[in-house]
Order: structure tokens, then sequence, then C-alpha cells
């Protein structure tokens, strides 16, 4: 990864999403506090956080508006919106104003659709082929990095300072993310795509998924997967509960553990990536959450945190994995609809996965229901893992072919037995014109016999 941080322009756009990343990380759990403080109801506070994930509807709309403009320019509009959005939670007073933080997250929800979509294709513009996956990798570890002390610190301002606060100080990361962002060199131009009619470029991301192996399989195993690994979240408190007998803030213990396994993961990644192919890495990501599940499906302390640390390492394989596939095998002027599409695909199964986790826990055993996101994950895994081929590791894939000619062998001088005889002469059109000269040719050398008559006379 010190490759890749040697780069100065990743290290602006590195500097910039530090930034926006660590705001978003206080953000989205203060705002469901700050639901739960307002109105004393979990359901409603719980609301915030699907307020957030219902636009990734309208996100094959947002990469359409996405790929119509410049990369940089889009990315620090967007961060300066997003800011600017945040600014009527200033007016949130009490209980009555919570649709206010309802809109407020509907819209940043929207926003984050855009901002992903638009990084994604930022990254292809700026770093080289060759290095996608460890620009990925290194934004994956400082993600998983910042959710260990992100919400918490969110939690703990919140509590010291009250939601306003939180909300400057949220608008402060993104100017600071526009700002950086701004003095990022401009990248190279990517050839204009051809304008197709509006519905036909809706679609063209989705078309696009659909239409290339690689991601088609990616998508079918992670999406297939996701159905059943969202339900941990909501079997992990069953867990600490009625496996562990402890109080339900000893979550936050076994989340600092994933954390920890996130920043694994993330550092692992690049390697993996160049090793087994993005497909082959994400078989890994998904096949390590089986074993995690299985685990947990027994109640030991121990092997508990073995099992959160291996499903820590999941999570940053399957997206560093996810995303330089769409990043080399999309054109750049599809980047934005491909990556925006993929959030719709991804977050459906993950958000239905949640609500059914919630509400299989309450009928069923949570051993049960953990030992079969172990055998899910477990096909997920192979199933991607077969299709490993189709993006095959750097070293794996054929070698370019040379720029320069290559020269010919040299060719063997001819030698006068290597002519061809020559037929004897038929027609008088074809005969020499010199019959009685002695070599053969007109000059000094060779008279007529004629001539030789008339000297000696």
């Amino acid at each position: 990864m010190r490759t890749i941080l040697r780069r100065p322009d990743f290290r602006l756009l590195f500097g910039g999403l530090l930034a926006s990343m660590t705001a978003e990380s206080i953000l989205l759990l203060a705002l469901a506090i700050w639901v739960k403080d307002l109105t004393g109801s979990n359901g409603l506070a719980g609301a915030t956080i699907f307020a957030v994930i219902a636009p990734m509807t309208l996100a094959p709309l947002v990469g359409w508006v996405v790929d119509r403009y410049p990369r940089r320019p889009f990315f620090v509009a967007a961060n300066v919106l997003t800011a600017a959005l945040l600014a009527p939670l200033f007016t949130v007073r009490d209980a009555g104003d919570v649709w206010v933080v309802y809109l407020v997250a509907a819209l940043y929800g929207l926003s984050s659709i855009s901002l992903g979509a638009a990084l994604s294709g930022l990254i292809r513009e700026l770093v080289p082929v060759e290095l996608l996956a460890e620009a990925n990798g290194v934004l994956q570890t400082v993600r998983q990095g910042i959710r260990l002390v992100g919400p918490l610190a969110g939690a703990a301002l919140y509590a010291a300072l009250g939601g306003w606060a939180l909300a400057g100080i949220g608008m402060v990361g993104f100017l600071t993310a526009a700002a950086v962002v701004t003095a990022l060199p401009t990248p190279r131009q990517v050839p204009a795509a051809v304008r197709l009619r509006w519905p036909a470029e809706l679609g063209a991301g989705l078309r696009h998924l659909a239409g290339e192996p690689a991601l088609r399989r990616a998508l079918l195993g992670y999406g297939f997967g996701s159905l059943v690994m969202g339900f941990s979240e909501s079997l992990i408190f069953a867990y600490v509960d009625q496996g562990l007998n402890r109080d339900a803030a000893f979550v936050g213990v076994l989340v600092t553990v994933q954390g920890v396994g996130g920043l694994l993961g993330g550092l692992c990644s690049p390697t993996l990536v160049r090793r087994l192919g993005e497909v082959g890495t994400m078989a890994a990501g998904v096949a390590f959450f089986s074993p995690a599940a299985l685990a947990l499906a027994y109640p030991d302390l121990r092997l508990g945190f073995a099992a959160v640390l291996l499903a820590g390492v999941s999570l940053p394989l399957t997206m560093v994995g996810l995303h330089t596939l769409i990043q080399r095998r999309t054109p750049p002027p599809l980047v934005g609809r491909v990556a925006a599409a993929t959030q719709a695909v991804v977050s459906g199964p993950q958000a239905f996965s949640i609500g059914a986790g919630a509400l299989l826990v309450g009928f069923l055993d949570y051993r049960l229901l953990f030992a079969l996101v172990g055998m899910a994950t477990l096909a997920a895994g192979a199933y991607l893992w077969r299709g490993r081929h189709l993006s095959a590791p750097a070293g794996a894939r054929p070698p370019t072919p040379p720029t320069r000619p290559t020269l010919p062998p040299p060719r063997r001088p001819v030698e006068d037995t290597d002519l061809p005889e020559l037929p004897a002469p038929t027609d008088r059109r074809h005969r020499d014109p010199y019959p009685n000269t002695t070599s053969g040719r007109p000059g000094w050398g060779g008279r007529s016999s004629r001539t030789n008559r008339q000297i000696r006379r």
C-alpha cells in the first residue's frame, strides 16, 4: 500500500475522504440516538436507518446523473451539497420536528449514493489499473478503522454537546473534503460516451452488470450471501443475551473486535486480489463468514472472539474485490451507473436480511439461524470460487504484446546453385540478341565472327 500512498494525487484524495468518512461515521448512529431521545420509541429510531437506505431505489437515476458530469467537479459539488443539507438539523427542537431528521437522513442517503458513484469513477481516472486494488484496500482499511471509534465518538459528542453540534461537525467534515479534492490535478480526459435515449442510459449500468460474466457472477454470489449475512445484526444480541448471559452493552466489545478484523482484512485485500483475482477474493471474503457464523452457534467467549474477528476480515475482502472488479471491467464513462446499480443490487438483499433476521429471531433458536447463515455463505463462497477464472490474477493474465515491431531473421545469401534453370528459347522473340558473342553481351569484350574476318582482310 505504500506504493499508492506515494502518489501525490491519491494522498490528496485520501485526505479528503478521511474527513468525509469521519463525518459520516459520527452522524449515522447519532441521528438514530437523537430520534430515540426525542420520541422514546425504538421503532422510530430504527426508521432513521431505513430512511438512509430507502433512496437506494433511485440508484440507476443517480448513476445516470453522475456519469453526465466530470468526476472531480461533481465530487466537490456533492460534498458541498451534503454539508448544506445538514443545516436543517439546527431547527430540530422537539418530537414534532422528527420529520426534519427523517428528511435529512433520506437526502443524506441520496447524497451517499452520489458520492460513492463519483468516487469510484474518480479513482478509476486517477489511479493506474495495476494499483486499483491497493487504492481500494487503503480506503477500506481506513473505513474499518474509523468504524472502531466513529460511532462511539458520535454518541459521546451527542451526549455532551447535543445534536446541533453533531450537525456542525458533519458540515465541517464534508466541506473539508470538498476543499481538499479541489486541489487535485485535472484527471486525463475520458472519451465521450455515445449518447443514447435517456431510458436506455438509465438501464445501461444494470445491462452491463448482467452482460459482463465476472460482474454477473460476483453480484449473484454476493447477493445470495447477503440474503442471510444480515441476520447477524439481530442474532448477535441473542448470542450475547441467551448464549453468554451478558448485558446487551457487551455487543460493543464484540463490534470492536470485529473492527480489528476489518483492519486486517483491508490490509490483506490487495495481496489476495493479486494472487486470486477479484472474484477469487470475493469468494474468500464471503466464505470466511461461514466458519464465523457456525462458531457463533456454540456459546463460548473465546470462540466468539475468533468468530467476530473472522467476520470482520470478511467484509473488506468482499468490498475491495467488488470495487476493483467494477473499475477494471467497466468503461470509464459508465462507471458511475454501474457503481450506483451495484449499491442498489447489494443493499436490497442486505436490508431484507436485516428485517428478516429481526423477525425470525423471535420464533427460532438463534443457534439454528447461525447454522443456516454458515451453510448459505459457504454455498455462496463456493459459487464465487468456481468462477474465479473469470478474473484471473495479474500474474496469470496474458502478457502485453510488444510495442516495437520484431525484425525478420536474416536471409541466407542466394547462390548460383539455388537459381532455377531457365528454359531453352523456342521462339525468335525470346532468342539471345547476341548469339555469337563470347561474353554474352555487346561491347569490346566480344565481336561477331563476321567482324573478325573483315579485320583480318
